[in-house]
């Protein structure tokens, strides 16, 4: 018996797909068909693929040419794959003749002809969505660069207030983006819009976005304001848009495990949760604080997303301890008190301490080292050493991909994040207001 095997991840699932799988099936008597799991997907920069792993892989055997499917989870798996299962010929699309020549040590490599004319990514970008650009802050070469590994969107061009416009569009990749000469031009000819103005900005730009029924994808911190923020969720929402809040950690896969992990019972219940973030920004203090203000409004929202995900929002209390210089917080400690728990977080803009988490439970500790916000190692660790555990993941470049590609699946699957949801951002919201409201809070 000639045993055949092929690789794919089989998203959007074409006529392609198909008389690949075919032909697969035609080299031997018993074919073997792997299908990529989602973390391998991300592990390898595929972060659009639109398909379950189970719809995938009922698709696939579907076709009835499939004798056994396998899941592929790492690399090196084929040479396992190949082994494991004695296997003849290893074949793939036409695409990637000779990157699998190596296999040939194993077994046969043959090189299928591909369907010309059909893809997933053609299909995928058939449904583009045209996004614009609002605002030229430092962020915006970092999102246009991340932008380029997310398939599905086009970016349009962009609008910058006029004492702005000779810096916009600095990435050498996007130097030729239109650039508009005001943002009622630019709405006109989008879908959707990033908006990385200075925050006592963005509102005012989030409200004409959502009132010309573009979806708004923002960045950090939302607002400090509550009752804006109320008012423009609820805007959303009657219109059908999606409102989603750029912190990229809250959709990077590594923190979600984490947070998985530790409400999963196995560090016992969650008593503390210790989240700290400082800088110290130098000659940059002074644009930083014009483009969000202190510590708690500049780097707060990342602390805040890890506590709420662990302990909710029910708490009894919170304050805040600052260190002010000119009347900006350059130090700040945020405090809560739940019925049965605490938190605490330490932000700095120019101050310096170690930028880990640290979450306490009645069994063991989960320990996650600086920058804990680009999470890719955590280790669980208790009493007995013997039973510590590691955990490695891949945070892939600025991580701003993963927010982009959560926006993009709201606006095809017209839904609000689950990762960054609506509440999440008001919950936020809510400590920055009482902050600047000066509510519970001691100067030092």
């Amino acid at each position: 018996m000639v045993k055949v095997i092929t690789y794919g991840t089989y998203d959007l699932f074409h006529e392609g797909h198909y008389n690949l799988l075919k032909n697969a099936k035609a080299l031997g008597d018993y074919l073997i068909v792997g299908v990529t799991s989602d973390y391998f997907d991300k592990s390898r920069g595929k972060f659009n693929v639109r398909d379950s792993l189970m719809t995938r892989i009922d698709n696939v055997r579907a076709t009835g040419f499939a004798d056994e499917i396998v899941v592929e989870e790492y690399f090196g798996q084929k040479i396992d794959d190949i082994k494991r299962f004695n296997v003849d010929i290893f074949t793939v699309g036409s695409d990637w003749e000779g990157y699998f020549d190596y296999l040939n040590e194993y077994c046969k490599v043959v090189y299928l002809p591909r369907t010309q004319g059909i893809s997933s990514t053609q299909i995928r970008n058939s449904e583009n969505v045209r996004l614009g650009i609002i605002g030229n802050e430092v962020i915006l070469d970092r999102f246009l660069d991340e932008s380029k590994f997310v398939s599905g969107i086009d970016i349009i061009g962009g609008y910058t207030e006029a004492d702005e416009t000779d810096t916009i569009y600095k990435s050498y990749q996007f130097n030729d983006l239109e650039q508009f000469c005001s943002s009622e031009k630019l709405l006109d000819e989008v879908d959707a819009v990033y908006i990385n103005m200075p925050l006592s900005k963005r509102g005012a730009y989030i409200e004409k976005a959502l009132q010309a029924r573009k979806h708004v994808l923002t960045e950090f911190p939302f607002s400090s304001d509550l009752d804006e923020t109320l008012r423009l969720m609820e805007l959303a929402k009657s219109s059908n848009l999606v409102l989603m809040e750029g912190l990229k950690t809250a959709y990077s896969p590594a923190f979600n495990k984490l947070i998985a992990m530790a409400r999963s019972g196995r560090i016992g219940k969650i008593f503390n949760v210790e989240a700290n973030f400082t800088q110290v920004l130098g000659d940059d203090l002074a644009n930083q604080v014009r483009i969000a203000g202190g510590s708690i409004l500049s780097l707060a929202s990342y602390p805040l997303l890890a506590i709420f995900k662990l302990l909710g929002f029910n708490y009894n209390r919170v304050d805040f301890i600052s260190h002010k210089v000119d009347d900006v917080d350059i130090l700040s400690k945020i405090n809560f008190l739940y019925d049965d728990a605490m938190a605490s977080a330490t932000v700095a803009i120019n101050a310096k301490a170690e930028g880990d988490l640290v979450i306490s439970g009645s069994k063991g500790y989960i320990y996650v080292p600086a920058p804990w916000w680009k999470t890719e190692f955590f280790e669980m660790r208790f009493e007995d050493v013997n039973l510590n555990q590691k955990y490695f993941y891949k945070f892939e470049g600025e991580g701003l991909r993963y927010g982009i590609v959560e926006f993009l699946k709201c606006i095809r699957e017209d839904s609000e994040s689950f990762l960054m949801s609506h509440q999440d951002m008001i919950e936020e919201v809510r400590v920055l207001n009482k902050f600047v409201s000066d509510t519970d809070v001691t100067v030092i």
